[in-house]
């Protein structure tokens, strides 16, 4: 069943949601909207530029635990030989635009300017964080997401070079492990994310990751500007 959302800041019953997770279309990208959305374990998600807002929570989650991150040899190889570097939120609006930008060559993840504008207002807020992968001075790669409890829940990530995406997933994951997170949302399954480390949890364990830090006063990410050696 998939449900309408109205002005009203509630969402349905995920497990009455379709099987392939849809549960509701409508609403708003509002920071409560969204808040109250991703602290049900629900994310939007709009496959084309004028589709009606589409919010989705599946009841198999396709996540990575930080500590089980894959680095495979090549990768291993790669950061060695430091030709780039990592950062984490030094530059969140060129990582979301460098997201819309590679997302407008396959309309199934395209990111516009409303959805633009609703997570940078999350960011400023300290609720998204970014990270950036850097060849001297040209952005080169990374990814964002939102950050709920000790839980990572990625949105988007692009290359403009080989494997630079892969570089910051890493990079995400040892950032998470140093700052006590237990937990990063892949959202969809892919080959990429899979080589990684990506599995499937149920909805039940997810949700009890995604609520495990709420009074953890130990679990704080240090979201400023860090470069990551």
């Amino acid at each position: 069943m998939v449900f309408e959302l109205c002005d009203q800041l509630v969402f349905p019953d995920p497990y009455l949601g379709e099987e392939d997770g849809l549960l509701a279309v409508g609403g708003d990208y509002s920071t409560e909207r969204l808040l109250l959305a991703y602290s049900n374990g629900i994310f939007p998600w709009s496959a084309f530029r004028n589709e009606q807002k589409l919010w989705f929570c599946p009841l198999k989650r396709f996540v990575i635990f930080p500590h089980e991150i894959h680095i495979s040899h090549s990768m291993r190889s790669l950061i060695r030989k430091q030709l780039y570097d990592v950062t984490i939120n030094q530059d969140f609006d060129g990582v979301i635009r460098g997201c819309a930008e590679e997302r407008c060559e396959h309309p199934g993840a395209w990111l516009g300017d409303e959805i633009i504008e609703a997570y940078t207002r999350l960011h400023n807020e300290g609720w998204a964080a970014s990270v950036e992968v850097w060849d001297g001075e040209k952005l080169v790669g990374g990814l964002y997401g939102v950050l709920m409890g000790n839980c990572f829940i990625g949105e988007s990530m692009f290359s403009r070079v080989p494997s630079a995406s892969k570089l910051a997933l890493i990079a995400l994951a040892q950032w998470m492990q140093t700052n006590g997170g237990v937990l990063i949302d892949c959202q969809l399954e892919t080959a990429h994310l899979k080589s990684m480390g990506g599995r499937f949890i149920s909805y039940e364990e997810y949700m009890s990751y995604l609520h495990s830090g709420e009074d953890d006063d130990d679990v704080e990410y240090d979201v400023e500007d860090t470069n990551e050696d």
